[in-house]
């Protein structure tokens, strides 16, 4: 088992206004979780809050590039940091959001580490849209949030996909995406650059623990693996708490298991939840049903063993996160002894980290417009983006 470690990254810079005199209520999605013992359930560390730029597009036009573009690059600069920071501990990273541009963040940190150990990192894509609009199939992009994928690929300005001179932060061929809807309008673009997909029809077909145990054999070669998780994954009739709610899209106990799968393997780095927005869970119940899903599908990741190396059960207990004197130590003589938690697969080359495989690694007000992820500005130009997942 491995201690989870939550920060928040409460960063909204990836989306549209939602009316021309509000922001964008996810930033409040790590609190709103929180309120319901998230931490506490969890046995985890409390990793604090990562508080990023204020929320301003300004004059931004089409034609600008990705808004915020300067913003999101710094604070997904120091999100990886946190997030490499975490991993160092021996800990497993879950970073709430916020909007899906907190994907950069993560993709740097996994890039580094996979120049760190000469091996390639991959990244599974859990959402209910692909996120792959860029220069290269849309008229204008402006809002990341709506192109994180693409971004991370290495698709779109500089300021963003070659931050620290890294691009691509993940390679087409170390990505899988799941839970897009059949009629995503880029699963073609997704398919010519040989992403393999899973969209929901086929996802509920095979089964939620087979589909993931198909995207770790995807991921095989890597030699680790991020997780993404939008929770627009989810059919809005369970939870319409989000900017871009679109019909098809599976229920609670099938992200639930999907998310166990993924998770339970100790090449799972770690992995970030995004896009839930509080302004529509006025009475909590879709943050409720968000921390139960977490807490049982992560079980994998902090669930006590049947007992430690010296036979003494571990379990994880207080609030604080805190683990059994036994447990934490069995953590501190593993980061004394250099071998990184989780251990990850072997390289047939000496490395800094031994164990990561080689190169080759009121009333509630109605949901948001699907708009806010659309490139800001022109109302005709927005109206059709708003056709994209």
């Amino acid at each position: 088992m491995r201690r989870i470690a939550v920060i928040d990254a409460p960063s909204n810079l990836g989306l549209r206004p939602p009316t021309p005199t509000s922001v964008p209520g996810c930033a409040k999605a790590p609190g709103a979780l929180r309120d319901h013992n998230l931490i506490a359930r969890l046995g985890a560390r409390d990793a604090g809050c990562l508080t990023p730029p204020r929320y301003d597009p300004g004059g931004w036009r089409p034609g600008d590039g990705v808004c915020h573009a300067r913003s999101i690059a710094a604070y997904s600069r120091a999100l990886a940091d946190r997030i490499g920071a975490i991993i160092d501990r021996g800990e497993f990273p879950l970073v709430l959001g916020g909007d899906c541009s907190i994907l950069l963040g993560a993709a740097i940190a996994m890039h580094r580490l996979g120049e760190e150990v000469g091996g390639r990192i991959g990244l599974a894509f859990v959402d209910g849209h692909s996120d792959f609009r860029h220069p290269g199939n849309a008229s204008y992009v402006g809002a990341a949030a709506g192109e994180d994928l693409a971004l991370v690929t290495g698709r779109g300005q500089a300021d963003l996909t070659a931050i620290e001179g890294r691009r691509p932060y993940f390679r087409d061929i170390d990505v899988v995406v799941l839970g897009i809807r059949a009629q995503d309008e880029y699963r073609l673009d997704l398919q010519a650059a040989g992403i393999v997909t899973r969209p929901v029809p086929l996802l509920r077909a095979e089964g939620p623990a087979r589909s993931a145990q198909w995207a770790k054999e995807q991921l095989a070669d890597c030699a680790g693996y991020w997780v993404h998780v939008d929770v627009d994954v989810l059919d809005p009739s369970v939870m319409p708490a989000v900017d871009a709610p679109d019909d098809g899209g599976i229920a609670f106990p099938e992200l639930e298991l999907l998310l166990a799968g993924l998770v339970d393997s100790p090449h799972c780095l770690g992995m970030e939840l995004t896009v839930f927005d509080p302004d529509y869970d006025p009475d909590g119940a879709y943050a409720a049903e968000i921390v139960s899903t977490l807490v049982a599908g992560l079980a994998p990741v902090y669930a006590p063993t049947p007992a430690s190396a010296t036979g003494t059960v571990v379990t994880p207990v207080d609030g604080a996160g805190e683990r059994p004197a036994d447990a934490a130590g069995t953590a501190d003589s593993a980061r004394a002894s250099g071998m990184p938690t989780p251990p990850l697969r072997p390289v047939p080359t000496a490395s800094a980290r031994p164990g990561i495989s080689g190169p080759g690694v009121g009333a509630p007000p109605a949901p948001a417009p699907r708009t806010n992820r659309a490139a800001t500005g022109d109302a005709r130009e927005a109206d059709a983006d708003a056709e994209i997942a």
